[in-house]
C-alpha cells in the first residue's frame, strides 16, 4: 500500500479577509501558521515521514510546508516547486471582496464561478497589474501558459499533467511524498484520483491546514482517504 498525504495550506490573510485571491501571492494570517505547526504536529503524531515534498510557487504553499517540516524535523528532505499546483487563476476576482461580489453579481452567479467545474471568472486583460506575466516568478513560461482566468477544469489539466509527469513516478518508486497546495488544485487532484463526478466535485470542500490521507493501491487506485488526527 502507497501513502499520499495532501494538505491545503493554513488560512491566508485574504482568506481572512474573504477575498478571491487565486495567483495573488498573500502570506499566511496568524491563524494560518497556526494551523500549519498544527498539521505538522499531528503528523508527527501520527509517525508522517517523506522522501520528497511537492508545493507551488507561492508563499501561503511554500510557508506552511515549511512549518509541517520544521514541526517533524524534516527540512532537509527534497522539495519541489511548480506553478502547476498553484491555486485556481481567478482572473479578474482576484482582490475583490466574495460578499461585494455576490451583491454586485447574484449570489447564482457567484458560486458558479466558484464551484463549478467549467465555467470560468471574467478573465484579465495581458495591461492589467495582476497578470502573472508581470511576476518574476512565472518569466520563464511561455504565454500560453500563463492564465488570464481558470476553471476547475483548466487547473486539473495543469494539475494532472504534473502528477504524470513527477509525483506519480516518485510513488511508484516507494517515495514517500507529501503534496502542500491549495483548495483547488488539491479540489482537481482528488477529482482526478477518485474520478469524481461534476457534481460530486462542487461539493467537495478541502479544510485548511488539516493532512489528508490518500491509501494507494499499486496502480495509485484510490483504496480509501481520510483526514489525519
Amino acid at each position: 500500500m502507497i501513502k499520499l498525504v495532501l494538505v491545503r495550506h493554513g488560512e491566508s490573510i485574504w482568506n481572512l479577509e474573504n477575498k478571491f485571491t487565486g495567483w495573488t501571492d498573500v502570506e499566511l494570517s496568524k491563524k494560518g501558521k497556526e494551523e500549519a505547526k498544527q498539521a505538522g504536529i499531528t503528523l508527527r503524531n501520527n509517525n508522517y515521514t517523506f522522501d520528497i515534498a511537492y508545493t507551488s510557487v507561492l508563499i501561503r504553499a511554500k510557508d506552511t510546508l515549511k512549518y509541517i517540516l520544521e514541526e517533524i524535523n524534516e527540512q532537509n528532505i527534497t522539495i519541489k516547486q511548480s506553478w502547476k499546483l498553484n491555486e485556481r487563476h481567478y482572473g479578474a476576482l482576484q482582490g475583490l471582496n466574495k460578499d461585494e461580489t455576490r451583491k454586485k453579481y447574484g449570489d447564482k452567479q457567484v458560486e458558479l464561478w466558484r464551484r463549478s467545474v467549467d465555467i470560468r471568472p471574467p478573465a484579465l486583460t495581458i495591461k492589467d497589474k495582476r497578470y502573472p506575466g508581470n511576476d518574476i516568478k512565472y518569466k520563464s513560461l511561455n504565454k500560453e501558459d500563463l492564465p488570464l482566468t481558470e476553471s476547475l477544469l483548466d487547473t486539473e489539466k495543469r494539475v494532472i499533467a504534473y502528477w504524470k509527469s513527477n509525483i506519480k513516478k516518485d510513488l511508484l518508486n516507494n517515495k514517500k511524498v507529501i503534496i502542500v497546495a491549495h483548495g483547488n488544485s488539491i479540489r482537481a487532484l482528488i477529482r482526478y484520483l477518485d474520478e469524481l463526478s461534476d457534481e460530486e466535485t462542487t461539493k467537495l470542500e478541502i479544510a485548511t491546514g488539516l493532512p489528508i490521507c490518500y491509501e494507494l493501491d499499486d496502480n495509485l487506485k484510490p483504496i480509501e482517504h481520510y483526514y489525519i488526527k
